[in-house]
């Protein structure tokens, strides 16, 4: 059975859980290959759980140039394992930087790239949700090795445990003009999950109203349900939440178990970025709004009055 390479997400020592799914996601192609790219004895600290997770094999490509230079040293890696192992694809998450490394890719090794994927056949027929979640299309790769990009979310993690091979890989040396990383500063989130990673997601529209609101209202519901905090674009535009939280066309793409949206319209670039989570629960005091023709459970109401009280809901559920 041919190798299906996966790009491995880690922040702080542990996977992301967008690398169970693509390793869930792989196992339908073929076997699982993780590769890790990272400094030192990154390999170590995540072995252990990528094979729990189902890693048949695990790269282990380790240099300081993977943080210090942009993109290219993953590229380098995922392009000399292809030329190596000729496996069956090579997936990657849909995040901002794992498009940008599957296009990269695919242009080097010649093939066919697949972005922001939701669904993977056995027969490497990839799903795509366009145009706003109205139409589910199916796609299948030209080339020898297809490039995929999977939507973090889209698809549900089985873990089914590998046998974890080691094997260390040669990160190339980068060569002059490739662009150089000077200078980092970590963005602030908070103790709430990370937007992309998150099982639930509370998010804010125009209709909150301000900055404070949110505050108020979506904050304390998300905290409740231990979910993240999304804003629409609207929301954003009006300086009620910073940019990184934004749900969207041109925001982040979200397919958590659980959607909450409150004072959110939904127009066609918000639907998007979050369509395809499993169960949508809005809450807009328009019978109207476009948001409840794709929401499982909806709420006519002021959000200021329902809000509060599915927080005490929440609250008291819990005990």
């Amino acid at each position: 059975m041919a190798e299906v390479l996966v790009l491995v997400e880690h922040a702080d020592g542990a996977l992301k859980k967008i690398t169970n799914q693509l390793l869930t996601a792989a196992r339908t192609l073929g076997s699982p290959a993780a590769v890790v790219t990272g400094a030192a004895g990154t390999g170590d600290k995540l072995a252990d759980a990528l094979t729990a997770a189902g890693a048949e094999k695990i790269y282990i490509a380790e240099s300081d140039d993977i943080e210090g230079f942009l993109v290219t040293p993953k590229v380098d890696v995922l392009a000399g394992l292809v030329e190596s192992a000729s496996p069956a694809a090579v997936l990657v998450a849909a995040t901002a930087e794992g498009k940008e490394v599957s296009g990269r890719l695919a242009a080097r090794i010649g093939s066919g790239l697949l972005v922001d994927v939701i669904g993977i056949e056995a027969d490497g027929t990839a799903k795509h949700s366009i145009f706003g979640g109205a139409f589910t299309v199916d796609a299948k790769a030209t080339g020898d090795v297809p490039v995929i990009s999977v939507r973090p979310g889209a698809i549900e993690a089985v873990a089914e445990a590998g046998a974890g091979e080691k094997v260390p890989v040669e990160v190339p040396a980068q060569e002059e003009g490739v662009t150089k990383v000077v200078n980092k500063q970590p963005v602030v989130v908070g103790g709430r999950p990370e937007l992309t990673e998150a099982a639930i997601v509370v998010s804010g529209g125009r209709g909150v109203g301000s900055e404070d609101n949110f505050h108020k209202v979506i904050e304390p519901l998300a905290d409740s349900l231990g979910a993240a905090v999304g804003a629409s674009r609207a929301a954003v535009d009006s300086g009620y939440y910073p940019g990184q939280f934004q749900v969207g066309q041109t925001g982040k793409t979200v397919s958590p178990q659980l959607y909450v949206a409150l004072g959110i319209s939904g127009a066609i670039q918000h639907r998007a970025g979050m369509q395809t989570s499993k169960t949508i629960v809005s809450v807009n005091k328009d019978e109207e709004a476009p948001i409840f023709e794709i929401t499982d459970f909806g709420i006519v109401g002021d959000l200021f009055n329902v809000g509060p009280q599915l927080t005490e809901a929440v609250k008291n559920h819990k005990g």
